[in-house]
């Protein structure tokens, strides 16, 4: 443990490290999450790890089984149906908005989010383009100038971050950023809810190539260590 650390502040980082793990994939669909594994490989106690994991479940990144081991969560067909039927409004209406309602500064913030994403998928940065994907995203809600719109950005924001780490083909989410960007400053509204749909059936065949190619390559390996996930059970649930 890090003693210069509140226990507050462990968990945020514990939680903030493993969120990141999830979404950029090297904690696979299905894979282990065991309290005591995780609490070595981190270097802290059990008990951030468990709240960690509660604050994912509670975010849909994970699985928690009762006096078990966690899972990553597996995004069903359905799930992913759910969330595309949440964010055909939620991504129109933001765009719509913000192309509406944004400021010189935060059109600035936008413009270079959209530029630096650009930069990280030319030189082949997967996990930096897909940050930057997100924070576009994130700050394309801000410029809605709606809180409540804010609001659900929030409780979808790990999903969304998790959907969009699904896009292999860098090239295609920075140029379709690019138009979007330029639709808002334009402030043409029903351009930039136009090409928020058609930005949204991108991610839905992004998606399922990437889970194509998952498929071919076979099951990951479960980074939680299954050879001492068996000996972990009733006593996850017990506090250091």
């Amino acid at each position: 443990m890090r003693s210069s650390e509140s226990p507050q502040s462990e968990t945020m980082r514990v939680t903030e490290a493993l969120r990141n793990e999830i979404i950029e994939g090297r904690r696979r669909p299905g894979s282990r999450l065991v309290e005591r594994n995780l609490a070595t490989e981190l270097g802290v106690s059990r008990v951030p790890i468990r709240e960690a994991l509660k604050k994912l479940a509670s975010e849909g990144l994970v699985t928690n089984r009762p006096n078990t081991w966690s899972t990553v969560r597996e995004f069903s067909p359905s799930d992913i149906a759910d969330l595309n039927e949440v964010r055909t409004v939620f991504d129109v209406l933001s765009f719509e908005l913000a192309a509406q309602r944004h400021t010189r500064e935060g059109l600035t913030r936008l413009e270079a989010t959209m530029l630096q994403g650009r930069e990280l998928a030319e030189a082949g940065d997967v996990a930096g383009a897909h940050r930057c994907a997100a924070e576009f995203h994130a700050i394309v809600t801000e410029l809605s100038g709606n809180e409540l719109l804010g609001e659900i950005g929030a409780l979808l924001d790990s999903r969304m971050r998790w959907q969009l780490s699904q896009h292999d083909d860098l090239a295609v989410v920075a140029t379709e950023h690019a138009e979007l960007f330029d639709a808002i400053a334009r402030r043409d509204q029903a351009w930039a809810g136009s090409l928020a749909a058609r930005h949204l059936g991108t991610s839905q065949e992004q998606h399922d190539k990437h889970s194509k190619r998952l498929a071919e390559t076979g099951p990951a390996e479960d980074q939680a260590g299954l050879g001492a996930a068996e000996s972990e059970g009733a006593d996850s649930a017990v506090a250091d």
